[in-house]
């Protein structure tokens, strides 16, 4: 089954690709890894999930924030080398929370994206990661994500 056909049995759709917002590209590659820029909860080309967790936002939000910010990375991927077909693995992922000082639940804010990626990529979905704590974010946004992911290399 497709990583697309798998998007749509879970109900869920890559968005548009999303838009730098300051001077960098969504994703670069290199020889046969892609590195997605920063990614923020955006539907719509509106921030989705602002304010901190444990504050403004509840953990489940941040998590589902995650996962946004998840499908946004995706879009980044798919718009860079045409076909999510085309990943052979997720490398790495990079999470970061806007949280309060107090809350510690980074790992299952970050989960959102982590268990997504192995819903739509099994096995090759599975990668290392950093999950951060951080007291703020660009444009308030609740969780930014970064990915790193080897893609079949180029004919």
């Amino acid at each position: 089954m497709s990583v697309e056909d798998k998007l749509k049995e879970l109900g869920l759709a890559l968005p548009e690709a999303p838009k730098p917002v300051a001077g960098y590209i969504p994703a670069k590659r290199v020889g046969d890894l892609v590195f997605v820029s920063e990614q923020i909860p955006l539907k719509y080309g509106k921030i989705a999930y602002q304010g901190k967790v444990g504050a403004e936002r509840t953990q489940q939000e941040g998590y589902e924030a995650a996962r946004l910010c998840a499908l946004n990375a995706l879009a980044a991927v798919k718009a860079l080398v045409g076909s999510l077909d085309a990943v052979e693995e997720i490398v790495q992922v990079r999470g970061y929370v806007n949280c309060t000082p107090d809350f510690g639940n980074h790992p299952e804010v970050i989960n959102g994206a982590s268990e997504l990626l192995v819903e739509l990529f099994g096995e090759r979905g599975q990668h290392a990661r950093a999950a951060v704590g951080v007291s703020g974010l660009p444009r308030d946004a609740t969780v930014e994500l970064e990915l790193v992911i080897r893609v079949r290399a180029e004919p």
